[in-house]
């Protein structure tokens, strides 16, 4: 998939766990897993922004095009 989700990276940067990004986010840690490994097919944009909120980033912070091939 050339969408790469990049949650973990910033999670490390600011030293948070899934568990506590996903209780302030408001969805479940299956959820979010299934976000940070790619598997999902889409996300909303009211997700994406609450997790640039809660991360300090920006959307490009949590999502990268690498282009196939």
């Amino acid at each position: 998939m050339p969408i790469i989700i990049n949650v973990d990276v910033m999670l490390a940067k600011r030293k948070m766990q899934s568990k506590e990004l996903a209780e302030k986010i408001g969805i479940t840690t299956v959820n979010l897993s299934i976000l940070k490994t790619g598997k999902a097919k889409g996300i909303r944009f009211d997700t994406l922004e609450a997790i640039c909120k809660v991360l300090n980033c920006q959307p490009g912070d949590v999502l990268e095009y690498v282009e196939e091939g």
